[in-house]
């Protein structure tokens, strides 16, 4: 079994890699690079956030889709985050999937710009959340 403060850093950690994804992917929808690469920074800045919440939670997945479907049901069908929340993860899975895996499919700045702001809001709600409900805490007295 896993300690809670093992929890807490895991969760930390995965909140770290949310904020880094997001900034990535503003630097480079900034810097003019590939949108393909934006909205993979996005998604998955969104996608670690769900982690850290998944980390507090009885269920495991290695499939995004299981995750996806897991943060739908247990978090936005039950109360806890907004239905844009769970409309903009969809949105990011689904631009990653096709700018990834779609042949000649090409993003549009107009695609993918209003979901970077949407990410930012979701990883700092994400936060929040574990704030405010598993007691998590920026700094962790290790000692």
């Amino acid at each position: 079994m896993i300690t809670d403060e093992k929890k807490n850093l895991l969760a930390l950690h995965r909140l770290q890699q949310a904020n880094e994804s997001v900034e990535e992917a503003r630097y480079l929808l900034d810097g003019g690079k590939s949108l393909r690469s934006v909205a993979n920074r996005i998604y998955y800045g969104m996608f670690y956030a769900v982690l850290a919440l998944l980390i507090y939670e009885p269920y495991s997945s290695s499939k995004h889709s299981g995750v996806l479907s897991y943060f739908n049901k247990r978090f936005v069908k039950g109360g806890l985050f907004s239905e844009s929340m769970g409309r903009s993860l969809n949105e990011a899975f689904e631009l990653r999937q096709r700018g990834d895996y779609r042949e000649y499919f090409e993003l549009t700045r107009d695609q993918v710009d209003p979901l970077l702001d949407k990410a930012a809001e979701f990883v700092a709600s994400v936060r929040t959340y574990l704030h405010e409900n598993v007691g998590l805490k920026e700094e962790i007295d290790l000692g």
